[in-house]
């Protein structure tokens, strides 16, 4: 190969590692986590394990300055409810996450044919019940941001940018969005499979 060809190729390699290093940036506050969370049409155990990671991130990161969210912050008391309605988001996600995870491991009727397979059955159930259990933890941590978003001191105060957030607060004191009572159901319906599958002899 000619010199000046790979100097050619050279110089294409560098101009192209310089401009990806312009488009990086890192990775730091609440709202740079939350941007990486995203739900495709058809949703695998690997996609929603890579989303738990980025909202649990996301719960642990600190917020970015007023300036620079993505809305127009006025005063300190919007600011305060923006903080508190993104945490409670965040978790409400979290929950929906591990409800889609523990779906793909859920095996929802037994049969009596099911014998054979019974030990893979019962460790993709108890997967199942450990992603519905953390799920309960994130409704405990929801309902605590809720009830700092839903104080009176809040009442006549709505961040319109923000009305998804708004409306599962509502739901949420409505009682129409409840994923204790959800949980628990799935819960004790696995429990019951895992149960039944676990006295069921090897003999089909």
């Amino acid at each position: 190969m000619k010199k000046s060809t790979l100097r050619i190729i050279s110089g294409l390699l560098f101009f192209l590692i310089s401009l990806s290093n312009l488009n990086a940036y890192m990775v730091k506050y609440k709202e740079d986590w939350y941007k990486l969370y995203h739900v495709h049409y058809q949703q695998y155990p690997d996609d929603c394990i890579e989303n738990i990671y980025w909202l649990e991130q996301a719960v642990k990161a600190d917020f970015c300055n007023p300036q620079f969210c993505d809305f127009k912050v006025t005063n300190e008391k919007q600011w305060e409810k923006y903080r508190y309605l993104f945490q409670m988001h965040i978790n409400l996600k979290l929950i929906e996450q591990h409800l889609r995870l523990g779906r793909t491991y859920d095996k929802k009727c037994i049969y009596f044919y099911d014998s054979p397979w019974k030990d893979e059955y019962l460790r993709n159930m108890q997967k199942a019940l450990s992603c519905y259990q953390a799920g309960l933890y994130y409704w405990q941590e929801a309902k605590i941001w809720y009830e700092k978003a839903n104080a009176p001191s809040f009442n006549f105060l709505f961040i319109t940018e923000k009305q998804n957030w708004e409306d599962e607060r509502e739901r949420i004191y409505t009682g129409e969005l409840n994923y204790e009572r959800m949980l628990n159901r799935e819960i004790e319906r696995l429990e019951k499979n895992i149960a039944e599958l676990e006295e069921m002899d090897k003999k089909y």
